[in-house]
């Protein structure tokens, strides 16, 4: 594996069916799981990590957010990446920026809400990495649904040749969605009760309920000592809010368990419907080996 820091140098290297992961690095085994699926999907893997400021509404959320390159390296090559690119802020953002990618209608709700210029970050630093390294194929994973709605959306919308494939969520063995922020937890029992709500949702939802705000109420009523943002049921390529569970959709959460956010999400899928209640793993995350930080 080689570590770039160009989107030139990038180009130089790759040929044949290219994908990418897009990450912001201190890898975990969601990232991984998107790797391997990206793996067998082309002949070169471009990985990129950067921890993209635009998107932070938080300056102390984006100061802390863990970095580790040496061990991300590790991670990445084991996992089958080829190119791990890598760039610095100058590469990313080199002159002030002033064009932006925004796209509102699905944007503007749930995180839109929370997050002010969040998706605007997102969309447009997705967008630099789809045009700078011309990827066939990008995977993202679905614990972040309206941003894979999003990207999705963008990438139809602006004419990129790509494919955007979505990732089942990989969760802990106690069913806490994999995150890097996991590792400043406090309150593991608070944190838990979101996927605790998420799956009585989803058992609901295989018992017959279709009504949104029932299944909404289900995941609130599990919920344990956490500041709620939002619960919402939403159309899985619109992010529109539904009244009835009749297609592709996902149920939401995002709550602060001290003072970490989290989200979480169970995504309805396939003809008939059926949960994707994720992957959980068998034994402790990668996240706490021992000298992480």
């Amino acid at each position: 594996m080689k570590t770039i820091g160009t989107f030139a140098e990038t180009r130089a290297l790759v040929s044949g069916r290219i994908g990418l992961v897009p990450t912001m690095g201190f890898l975990h085994e969601g990232h991984v799981s998107l790797i391997e699926h990206a793996r067998s999907m082309c002949d070169t893997l471009v990985a990129s990590l950067y921890v993209n400021p635009t998107q932070f509404d938080e300056s102390t959320d984006f100061d802390r957010y863990p970095r580790d390159l040496d061990r991300d390296s590790a991670i990445a090559a084991a996992a089958g990446v080829d190119i791990l690119f890598a760039p610095d802020d100058e590469e990313m953002y080199p002159t002030p920026l002033l064009t932006q990618v925004h796209v509102p209608a699905l944007a503007d709700r749930m995180e839109g809400v929370h997050r002010s210029g969040h998706f605007a970050g997102v969309a447009t630093v997705v967008a630099k990495l789809l045009a700078g390294i011309k990827p066939d194929v990008a995977l993202f994973g679905r614990k972040d649904a309206q941003q894979l709605a999003v990207v999705t959306t963008m990438a139809a919308d602006l004419s990129f040749p790509v494919d955007i494939v979505g990732g089942s969520i990989v969760r802990e063995r106690d069913g806490l969605a994999l995150s890097s922020r996991n590792i400043f937890i406090e309150d593991r029992t608070a944190a838990l009760t979101l996927h605790v709500g998420l799956m009585a949702a989803a058992d609901a939802f295989e018992q017959g309920v279709i009504d949104g705000a029932e299944l909404e109420s289900v995941v609130v009523d599990s919920l344990g000592d956490v500041e709620l943002e939002y619960v919402e049921l939403a159309d899985a390529r619109t992010t529109e809010r539904l009244v009835t569970l009749d297609r592709p959709a996902f149920i939401a959460i995002a709550a602060r368990i001290g003072g970490v956010r989290l989200i979480d999400n169970v995504y309805f899928t396939g003809t008939p419907l059926v949960a994707d209640r994720g992957n959980r793993l068998g034994a402790e995350s990668m996240l706490y080996d021992e000298g992480d930080s």
